[in-house]
């Protein structure tokens, strides 16, 4: 989603405010914010690893270009570090596996049939590209969020914004990781499974485990849809709610809140797929990201399980620091729009972290205030 926060780095990049904005104009916008501020910015440069210095204060950071010595770190390298692909289909299928990251158009593909599990962005429109391509889709959908791409001529992230979800302090119960369904193909479009199904994909449910070549799947098709809709159409009350309190003079849009009937593949679900039958060849699993901070050796700051370890990004470790994670204070904390509260915050920690370092009393002061 575009939604670039800095007007006038967004203009230069010719990012329209409503649109979905490509990766060279987010590259551009980072480059015109950079320049305009004067940043002392480096690119192309790989930290290997961060360490604490030895008798001393602060870090070493080793980079491709060299030693970096830094009385503070903040690590800003966000949740989508390494791809997730679930220990499901074993190697030894001879199916070709390959996550959501590697694909980049269906000429790469094998022939053959292609199933994509996943159905947030990433998965729908892959499967949507491939499927126009002329390759039969199967598609494994699990739990998601279904925003709507616009509403009465205001764009989905707009709406957060308005309706205060960019500024929630916690994911609802169970919802913490629930992914995005939401399309910037062809200059963005709101999803719909039924759409998906009449153009030919065929819905599955979550695909669960792999038994002798066959893909054994949940009968959770219906109701990870049903959800989905509950999601959109609840958005689109609180939008008309909003627009009626406020007396703003935007476009009914009332074909919005029509839902279409549930396709074949919701009402008489695939429970099992045997892959050779379906002549797949190709899985992409659209699953995700994992973290990786095997490069940050400092004790302390990451758990068991290789997660940080903070509180709004700070660590317990002094002058550690963590930026960009998902719900680090409020549901914008991974997003380019929303990053700028918990930057903000962690600069001012900074900055109280360097008076108390620097803080030396003045006793001379202190004697002349007591003499007199």
């Amino acid at each position: 989603m575009a939604s670039l926060p800095d007007a006038r780095c967004r203009e230069s990049a010719d990012v329209d405010p409503d649109g979905f904005a490509t990766k060279d104009q987010v590259a551009e916008y980072f480059r015109t914010l950079v320049e305009r501020n004067n940043l002392p910015v480096r690119i192309g440069v790989t930290v290997t690893s961060v360490t604490e210095r030895v008798n001393a204060r602060g870090y070493l950071v080793e980079t491709v270009q060299g030693t970096i010595k830094a009385d503070y770190v903040v690590a800003a390298t966000g949740p989508f570090q390494t791809p997730n692909i679930p220990k499901i289909i074993p190697e030894s299928s001879g199916i070709t596996q390959v996550h959501s990251n590697s694909y980049k158009n269906p000429e790469q593909l094998d022939e053959g049939a292609v199933l994509v599990v996943g159905a947030g962005s990433s998965g729908v429109q892959i499967a949507a590209e491939i499927q126009k391509s002329g390759k039969k889709v199967y598609l494994a959908v699990g739990p998601h969020d279904r925003p709507p791409r616009a509403y009465r001529n205001r764009d989905f992230c707009w709406w957060l914004g308005a309706l205060g979800k960019w500024d929630l302090a916690a994911p609802p119960v169970g919802a913490d990781h629930v992914t995005i369904a939401v399309s910037g193909a062809e200059g963005g479009h709101t999803v719909d499974f039924r759409n998906l199904a009449a153009s030919g994909i065929a819905l599955l449910g979550r695909a669960n485990s792999f038994v002798d070549g066959k893909l054994q799947i949940g009968s959770d098709l219906g109701k990870n849809i049903a959800r989905g809709d509950d999601n959109y159409l609840s958005l689109l009350r609180e939008a008309d709610d909003y627009i009626e309190r406020n007396g703003l003079e935007l476009p009914p849009e009332p074909e919005a809140h029509i839902l279409g009937p549930d396709p074949e593949s919701v009402t008489d679900p695939i429970l099992e797929l045997d892959l050779a039958e379906a002549n797949i060849s190709t899985v992409i699993w659209a699953t995700g990201f994992g973290v990786d901070y095997s490069w940050l050796q400092v004790e302390g700051v990451l758990d068991e399980r290789g997660y940080p370890v903070q509180q709004r990004g700070v660590t317990p470790v002094p002058g550690m620091y963590f930026l960009g994670l998902p719900w680090l204070s409020r549901r914008g904390s991974s997003f380019i729009w929303g990053v700028w509260h918990d930057a903000k915050y962690l600069a001012d920690q900074i900055e109280i972290q360097r008076k108390y370092r620097d803080y030396e009393p003045d006793h001379n002061a202190l004697l002349e205030a007591a003499v007199s």
